[in-house]
């Protein structure tokens, strides 16, 4: 073999080793893609919707959102203590707990001018006022006709009270003759339908913001109770009337209806309290001892069970 021919077979050896070098000491394009596809897979199934959710995010949930769909109470502070954390939202009460209106007899925390029904309505203390109603209905079992003189004649509904109060009206009027007062019934017993066809009828005459001031809504009548009746002297001049006040008669009552279990219902300079206007003629029983104490200390009703006072 010539010289020349050696060199051209040695370049071609050289040539193919270097080659053969390269090829299994280069790092490989392929795999370097594949690693980048498994990555981004990866991040694709973190992103999907339906896993496990991130610890940190269940633990930051408010207690309102946990407790929303369960009906249970939020965990939270108690309203009247301030919450150390620094968490304002969780110092804020239950919504649940400004739902239940305060029970008779209690000031509470609730809307004056909600309307409640009284839970005990045949009770000789219950309260029946702008608040507080009579079951829709109501009508008592006990009703008599109490041996009084009346300004009328007939025997129909207003004649009549319940037999706990008809009996102490009649010794109320036999104390007051005794003392040279004659006393004569206006009013007792009232239905609330009777109410209805009143109250409308004031309403007509001198429009619902005064009629309210002197007659009760439909159902917070006290005279549906047959606790509650209206008097006057037997003569019944200011019957019902506001010159009935100053009267011999209104005296009297003033200084001893609670003698007898009775009260001026609603009293001078009580309005805001009571919700109507001075009504001398208007005495509601409620036994002696709550009587004695009320005239006493000279409040109302609502003020001896310390019940929220009506406005309007």
């Amino acid at each position: 073999m010539s010289k020349t021919g050696k060199i051209v077979i040695l370049f071609i050896i050289v040539i193919a080793v270097g080659w053969g070098i390269g090829k299994y000491t280069s790092p490989s394009p392929s795999a370097s893609q594949e690693e980048g596809a498994s990555a981004g897979a990866g991040n694709d199934l973190q992103a999907q919707p339906g896993t496990a959710p991130d610890p940190s995010a269940v633990a930051s949930e408010t207690p309102e959102e946990t407790g929303a769909d369960t009906g249970s109470e939020p965990s939270t502070a108690p309203a009247d203590k301030p919450d150390n954390s620094g968490n304002q939202a969780s110092a804020e009460p239950s919504p649940t707990a400004t739902d239940k209106p305060s029970d008779a007899g209690s000031s509470g925390s609730g809307d004056p001018s909600a309307e409640l029904t009284a839970a005990e309505p045949e009770s000789l203390e219950a309260i029946i006022n702008k608040q507080y109603k009579l079951p829709d209905g109501y009508k008592p079992t006990d009703l008599v006709y109490p041996d009084v003189p009346f300004i009328f004649s007939e025997k129909i509904e207003k004649r009549m009270m319940r037999k706990a109060a008809a009996t102490a009206l009649e010794k109320m009027f036999a104390g007051a003759k005794k003392d040279g007062v004659h006393l004569a019934g206006v009013s007792g017993y009232r239905s609330e339908a009777t109410q209805t066809r009143l109250f409308n009828n004031y309403v007509a005459k001198d429009g619902e913001e005064k009629a309210r001031t002197y007659s009760a809504v439909p159902g917070h009548s006290e005279h549906q109770t047959g606790l509650a009746i209206d008097l006057s002297g037997t003569d019944g001049k200011c019957a019902a009337e506001s010159c009935f006040a100053g009267t011999e008669e209104a005296n009297w009552l003033a200084a001893h209806a609670a003698e007898y279990g009775f009260i001026i219902r609603y009293p001078e300079g009580k309005q805001a309290i009571t919700g109507y206007m001075y009504e001398p003629w208007h005495v509601r029983y409620v036994g002696k001892d709550i009587a004695a104490s009320i005239a006493e200390r000279g409040i109302t009703l609502e003020e001896y069970f310390d019940a929220v006072p009506v406005s309007k």
